[in-house]
C-alpha cells in the first residue's frame, strides 16, 4: 500500500529528463522468468515454486504477470504488491519487479500508476537507457505531450543515429507491442516537428 501511495505522489511530480541515458541497466529491464511454460501448467509451477520457497519474490512477480496478461488485474496487482513489499526499491530484484509491474499496468491501460512506478525507478540507478523512450510513451498516453517530447529528445541526444528513425524501433524495442511502437512514432513525429532545445 505504501508503494502505491509513493507512486501516486510521484505521478504528480514531473520527473525532468537529464541530458544523456547511456546506462544499460540490464538487471532492471528484464522479464522475470522462474518457470517456463504457458497456461495452467505455468501457473501451477509458479504456485509450487512459491510453496517451496524457491525464488519466492520472482515467482510471485511472474505469477502476477500471468494474472494480468489474463486480464485478472486485481489478482495481478495484489500479487505484484506482495512482491514490491518484499523488496527494496534500490535492489536489483526490487527494481526489476517494479519495472515489470509498470509494464503490466501500462498494458492494462493503468497509465498513471505505471508512470508512478517508472518515475520511482528514474530516481534510482544512474541514467538507464530504457528510461527516455518508456517515459515518452507513458507521458504521451497520459496526454502530457510536451513532456513526452522532452523525454524523446533525451533518447535522440543519447543515440541520435538510432532514435531519429522509427524504422529502428523493432530492433531497439523488440519486446514492445506493435501498438506501443506506433504510439512512440507519434511522439517522434511531434519531436521532429519541433525538437526542443537542451536544456
Amino acid at each position: 500500500m505504501l508503494a502505491m501511495l509513493a507512486s501516486a505522489v510521484q505521478a504528480q511530480t514531473p520527473i525532468k529528463p537529464k541530458e544523456f541515458y547511456f546506462d544499460a541497466d540490464a538487471t532492471t529491464a528484464r522479464k522475470i522468468v522462474v518457470v517456463e511454460g504457458e497456461g495452467e501448467a505455468l501457473a501451477a509451477g509458479l504456485v509450487k515454486a512459491r510453496e517451496r520457497g524457491r525464488r519466492v519474490i520472482e515467482a510471485t512477480a511472474q505469477l502476477a504477470h500471468v494474472a494480468m496478461s489474463d486480464k485478472r488485474a486485481e489478482l495481478g496487482k495484489s500479487l505484484y504488491e506482495q512482491a514490491v513489499n518484499g523488496t527494496a526499491s534500490t535492489s536489483s530484484i526490487g527494481r526489476s519487479v517494479r519495472w515489470n509491474y509498470a509494464w503490466d499496468l501500462y498494458c492494462n491501460e493503468d497509465y498513471a500508476q505505471a508512470y508512478g512506478l517508472w518515475s520511482e525507478l528514474a530516481a534510482g540507478f544512474g541514467n538507464p537507457a530504457w528510461l527516455p523512450p518508456t517515459m515518452a510513451l507513458s507521458l504521451w498516453s497520459l496526454d502530457r505531450k510536451a513532456e513526452a517530447v522532452q523525454w524523446y529528445a533525451a533518447a535522440v541526444r543519447t543515440e541520435p543515429t538510432l532514435w531519429s528513425d522509427p524504422a529502428n524501433y523493432a530492433m531497439l524495442l523488440p519486446n514492445w507491442r506493435e501498438q506501443d511502437r506506433q504510439r512512440l512514432a507519434e511522439v517522434y513525429t511531434a519531436w521532429q516537428a519541433a525538437p526542443p532545445a537542451w536544456p
